[in-house]
């Protein structure tokens, strides 16, 4: 049970690192060496966990993608409205970006560009994605159903608009070093075409 336990840890800590180095060095300027010398796991013991780095990447889309749901409950449960809970959400991110030095950005938007060769890390980009997406549009969704939230347009669509949009001022971010995109998006659809 012990051994089965670390093994368990030691992949965690292995697709953490990960992590972190796809979204700093992206999928192909991340070495495996590089991530088990973080790790202090030998070489060798790289394919007791994975079976290739296309599985390593699958395995760290998938951790990603619960990361976010996990914030997107924290952040809807601790908010008044659905609005609010958007807004809550977004700005968590906002501070990890400052915190960051406006690196790094979104995991998988950044893979995303990088990995089109790749069915499965494709496939399992899409499923993040959707997760995302879907979980934002029950939230305005709740919104609609408020009179919060516009609802001449289907809340999939709005929240399709919303990350896309997110997505793109995320990259203008990132080149000026501002928040002031990531605002102006949210101003822009929370508080005027969102609207009833």
């Amino acid at each position: 049970m012990a051994r089965t336990r670390r093994s368990a840890d030691t992949r965690q800590l292995l697709v953490e690192a990960g992590a972190a180095g796809f979204l700093t060095n992206g999928y192909h300027g991340t070495g495996i060496k590089q991530i088990l010398d973080e790790v202090g796991v030998p070489k060798g013991s790289f394919y007791n966990y994975f079976d290739s780095k296309e599985s390593f990447g699958h395995a760290i889309i998938e951790h990603h993608s619960l990361c976010v749901q996990r914030n997107l409950t924290e952040a809807f449960g601790d908010a008044s409205d659905p609005v609010s809970g958007l807004r809550v959400f977004f700005g968590r991110l906002m501070d990890d970006f400052v915190a960051a030095e406006f690196t790094g950005g979104c995991l998988i938007a950044n893979l995303g560009g990088e990995l089109e060769g790749s069915a499965l890390l494709r496939e399992s980009l899409s499923g993040a994605w959707g997760a995302w997406r879907d979980r934002i549009a029950q939230q305005l969704a709740q919104g609609q159903r408020l009179g919060m939230i516009r609802s001449d347009i289907d809340a999939i669509e709005l929240a399709d608009l919303l990350l896309e949009s997110w997505e793109g001022a995320v990259i203008r971010m990132k080149i000026d070093h501002t928040l002031a995109p990531l605002h102006k998006c949210l101003d822009r659809l929370l508080d005027d075409y969102f609207r009833p």
